[in-house]
């Protein structure tokens, strides 16, 4: 780690990252070394606190920064600063950058076109499928899906990307800090095939203030944003809103007028957010070339998929909702067709990732 990465550290911790009082640190020194090179003298009038001022003077603010990194050493993660060649050049285009990524899996992963799937942490059963089918769909066609690996509508995106591509996880805890607990295998998996990130000092436990803060991150790293379902007062909104202000696309699912969860995405579509069905809906409202690169695969994908179906599938799959389970007496009522049958048509359905099965012998139509 060179001189400018561990000053870049040095003043993510002591500012717990940007802030006005760094913004105006930056605007008067010519370099971020240049910071830790001054005498006291040198700060006056730009109205930070003693305390701040004497431990960068007095080096104790690099030392901290040392020890740091001797811990990322020890762990094994990445550090990418704002001078770092591996930072990720979306990222680095916001108003408020990250000056530090501590990094847990493949930092390239971070540089790979993506795409944030947000939402709700108790979402419908729809929800949950639209999330996670958006999500297998963009990473099996080489975009990272980008989410917080949140309960909910977060982990469904993380977990539909890995079973065809990568995803990335931006905590709002410390690296080594795993949140939600239930998620920490998730976590592992996802720094297994993709990279979980956080821009905040090991350690950090999850605090509330955290994550509004975190989401800038989620939609910084991102092309465009697509909400799924999210009440009318949400972090998923917050996300969207940040979106906008960083210039990139704001898409939502179109939800039931009547579940609360439905009311964020449908009021952001009626203000002007593209409405999302399937991921050619997403891959339309990307910037070249990356929109053109995802949807010359879409005529060969439809004729593909016209022929891999038989009849009796496609008519079994007309009856199976999205946004609910059917029980196998449910469908023989509705179908007319005998149980046994009924069952080995859905486990070609399921072996071709047309159906999921959740306990009970329930069945649901992905989208």
């Amino acid at each position: 780690m060179d001189d400018r990465d561990l000053c870049w550290l040095a003043l993510s911790l002591l500012f717990y990252g940007p802030s006005a009082a760094t913004r105006r640190l930056l605007g008067r020194f010519p370099a971020v070394t240049a910071i830790f090179r001054a005498g006291a003298a040198d700060f006056e009038g730009l109205r930070l606190d003693p305390r701040t001022v004497e431990a960068i003077v007095s080096g104790r603010a690099l030392e901290r920064a040392g020890r740091e990194v001797e811990i990322i050493g020890r762990k094994a993660y990445t550090l990418l600063t704002l001078d770092h060649p591996g930072y990720p050049g979306y990222l680095r285009e916001i108003f408020d950058p990250p000056f530090v990524l501590y990094c847990e899996g493949d930092p390239e992963a971070l540089g790979i076109p993506a795409v944030a799937v947000v939402g709700a942490r108790r979402p419908t059963p729809y929800g949950r499928a639209v999330a996670e089918k958006l999500a297998d769909d963009l990473a099996g066609r080489g975009c990272v899906v980008v989410s917080g690996l949140a309960a909910g509508i977060d982990a469904c995106a993380h977990r539909g990307a890995l079973k065809k591509g990568r995803t990335v996880a931006v905590l709002g805890s410390g690296l080594d800090v795993p949140y939600p607990w239930e998620n920490r295998g998730l976590h592992r998996e996802i720094a297994g095939r993709g990279a979980v990130v956080s821009e905040l000092a090991l350690g950090t436990p999850p605090l509330a203030e955290n994550f509004p803060v975190r989401n800038r991150i989620i939609s910084g790293l991102a092309l465009g944003l697509v909400v799924v379902e999210a009440a009318r007062r949400s972090g998923s909104l917050i996300s969207a809103k940040l979106a906008l202000s960083q210039d990139r696309e704001v898409m939502a699912v179109p939800g039931n007028v009547t579940s609360p969860l439905s009311e964020g995405p449908n009021a952001l579509i009626r203000d002007g957010a593209r409405p999302v069905a399937s991921w050619e809906d997403v891959a339309d409202g990307l910037p070249s070339p990356w929109r053109e690169n995802l949807l010359a695969e879409r005529d060969a994908m439809v004729e593909n998929s016209g022929r891999s179906l038989s009849r009796e599938e496609c008519r079994l799959l007309d009856e199976l909702p999205v946004d609910a389970a059917l029980s196998i007496d449910e469908l023989a009522d509705r179908t007319g067709l005998a149980v046994s049958g009924l069952l080995a048509l859905l486990l070609g359905l399921e072996l071709k990732g047309a159906v999921v099965q959740h306990p009970g012998k329930e069945f649901q139509r992905r989208m």
